[in-house]
């Protein structure tokens, strides 16, 4: 097993915990996946949270447009860094944590530095699908300006699918960052899991994450999930967007993307290719 990686104390008590990652794309199921790997007692998982966030401005901090950072070494900045992880975990009592966002594939190298056992995980999906998803959301919540567009309104699907797929955008910039692990030269901490399988096969899904992270296995109920992030969702303009069913299923629709906007993604899923996968990276 993966072990003493954070330390943090709570009331006196020290506890040793492994940290792991998940990344990956929107709409894939990351939070479905948190949902689920919370039901062992001593995991620690859950929806995006502000680290990536707070490490990005850190790092940033320590850089040289500081005039201060020549007195910072790079020994000190990665202490600092690994202070972040402690210090922010430090009152949970869970054994693993899996800390989620969609910036740590674009972390890779720093990661396998602060944290030489880690693992990320990243939920990826058809790209397509995920564009519908993010459309069917605004659609359902049409007087409810999102988050995902700055809280303003206007254009059309195609806009919307522009904007998303940007380089700086909700879809675009996983979409590159994801490229950059899968390509890159820490694969083997890394492993894909599709929402095709997560949903279909969610036992597959789990047991091939508890053999990568080295942990025992757990029986996990699918038929009874529990997550509720509903006054995130309200105050992001974007209610339903953390919501998880109940119980895990393959839910069959059609898209509501007009057909040529669905081509134009049809192909991205890299991953599917097993040319593309010069590396061996895991994929579930």
């Amino acid at each position: 097993m993966y072990r003493s990686v954070v330390e943090s104390g709570l009331g006196g008590l020290v506890i040793k915990r492994s940290i792991h990652f998940v990344s990956g794309l929107p709409r894939s199921g990351s939070t479905l996946l948190g949902a689920l790997l919370k039901q062992n007692p001593r995991f620690s998982a859950g929806m995006s949270g502000p680290l990536a966030g707070l490490f990005t401005d850190l790092l940033t901090k320590m850089g040289g447009s500081n005039e201060f950072s020549v007195f910072t070494s790079d020994a000190q900045r990665q202490r600092i860094l690994r202070g972040l992880f402690e210090n922010y975990y430090a009152d949970y009592t869970a054994e693993v944590v899996f800390d989620t966002n969609r910036a740590w594939c674009a972390r890779m190298p720093a990661l396998s530095r602060l944290f030489p056992d880690s693992r990320v995980i990243a939920c990826v999906r058809h790209v397509p699908w995920i564009i519908d998803s993010v459309e069917r959301l605004v659609r359902k919540n049409v007087f409810s300006p999102s988050s995902i567009f700055n809280y303003t309104l206007g254009g059309t699907v195609y806009t919307r699918a522009n904007g998303l797929a940007s380089a700086d955008g909700l879809v675009g910039y996983p979409f590159d960052a994801l490229k950059e692990a899968f390509y890159g030269e820490h694969t083997e901490r890394l492993m894909l899991v599709q929402y095709e399988t997560l949903t279909s096969d969610p036992a597959r899904v789990l047991n091939a994450i508890y053999d990568f992270v080295g942990e025992p296995h757990f029986q996990h109920d699918f038929e009874h999930i529990e997550f509720d992030a509903e006054e995130f969702d309200r105050r992001a303009g974007t209610p339903g967007l953390h919501k998880v069913r109940p119980k895990v299923a393959v839910q069959h629709r059609q898209t509501i993307l007009p057909p040529d906007l669905f081509r134009r993604f049809e192909n991205d899923a890299f991953w599917r290719d097993p040319k593309n996968n010069a590396r061996g990276v895991r994929i579930v």
